[in-house]
């Protein structure tokens, strides 16, 4: 064995080395949100005296308040204003994942702090690996699913420090990205190794980046997007009070979350930013085609969920434009959409037979 293919033996090992490590990290992240959540919870006298106000009361007489006069202040419940016009609702974003506790922002302020730790060594472990093979990392499934992580991660901590508020996104993606890794490592991990002809190109770090950034910014928009649904629902139960009303559990973590309105906001903004790059997307694996195979568009499994999937999207986005399909319908085709994607990716790959099989698992 020369010296060179040493070198690459070991940096594919202290990659896969960085990458469990990664997992080790996101492991205590996981907890922290876990716990930001958990300790954000507010008893039940705390709710109360939180839902409670203490309006200043006037004398009439003397003109002072009553508290100086040795008068008692009413407490009294705020009205919830749940509709400002016919169709929508005017209700505030909760407080967040901390449920506006100290104890709790205590631990998400941990959360975060561990994310940045277990992000960095990702990205290390996915520098490694593109070392180890010399090439963009991204070549098979494995590579793939590593990258895709992180740049989801990487999203959302730019999200943060552009001081958005989305640290409730946090939970949901450190699980998914525990169970994407998990995945990686046990099912679809492929040692290192070099491409098929058709994969020398250029072409592979601009189509399968945008592929991938795409995908993980659409997850980010998925999220709020399952969220949301969540959450209309529990305000269009508060605002009917005769009807049945949420359980303790789904009042504890819903109420933390943003309104459906900014949620929805959110979800929408997110994925028709992202959408012209994903169009971009297709155009680039289609004149990559053209460069490899000798045609631009020759109906693949992949390249029709990936136009099924552009499509899926353009609806939505249509939806979220149609007076009639805002709101509820629209993310539901949102998610569909998503999902659209998530089996042109694993369906694809490994239960479909076409020319991008190439790559193996």
């Amino acid at each position: 064995m020369n010296i060179a293919a040493a070198a690459n033996e070991t940096l594919a090992h202290n990659s896969n080395l960085l990458v469990y490590s990664a997992m080790a990290v996101y492991t205590l992240a996981f907890l922290a949100h876990l716990a930001e959540w958990v300790f954000g919870s507010r008893s039940k006298v705390g709710r109360t005296a939180a839902a409670l106000t203490t309006p200043v009361r006037t004398s009439a007489a003397a003109g002072a308040p009553a508290a100086q006069k040795g008068g008692t202040a009413v407490l009294e419940r705020p009205k919830v204003i749940t509709k400002s016009a016919a169709g929508s609702r005017d209700v505030p974003d909760g407080p967040g994942a901390a449920g506006g506790t100290e104890k709790g922002d205590l631990y998400g302020r941990i959360a975060i702090s561990l994310t940045v730790l277990a992000w960095g060594i990702h990205v290390a472990g996915v520098v490694a690996r593109a070392l180890s093979v010399q090439r963009a990392p991204w070549g098979n499934m494995y590579e793939f699913s590593t990258t895709f992580a992180a740049v989801a991660v990487g999203a959302y901590l730019i999200l943060l420090a552009l001081k958005k508020n989305v640290r409730w996104i946090g939970l949901p993606l450190i699980t998914t990205v525990l169970l994407d890794l998990g995945l990686a490592v046990s099912v679809l991990y492929t040692a290192s190794d070099q491409l098929v002809p058709a994969l020398h190109s250029y072409w592979l770090w601009i189509h399968v980046s945008c592929a991938i950034i795409s995908g993980a910014v659409l997850y980010l928009g998925a999220v709020a997007t399952l969220l949301f649904l969540f959450r209309d629902r529990y305000e269009a139960k508060l605002a009917d009070p005769t009807g049945p009303q949420p359980g303790a559990f789904a009042k504890s973590v819903l109420e933390r979350l943003p309104s459906a309105a900014s949620l929805d906001k959110f979800a929408y903004r997110v994925n028709a930013t992202v959408f012209p790059l994903w169009t971009f997307t297709i155009i680039a694996g289609a004149i990559w085609a053209e460069a490899a195979w000798g045609r631009y568009w020759g109906w693949d499994p992949k390249e029709v969920w990936s136009f099924i999937t552009w499509v899926a999207y353009a609806c939505y986005l249509h939806a979220r434009a149609t007076a009639g399909w805002k709101g509820r319908k629209a993310a539901w085709l949102g998610l569909v959409a998503f999902l659209c994607y998530l089996f042109n990716y694993y369906g694809v790959n490994i239960f479909v037979t076409g020319l991008h099989s190439y790559a193996g698992v």
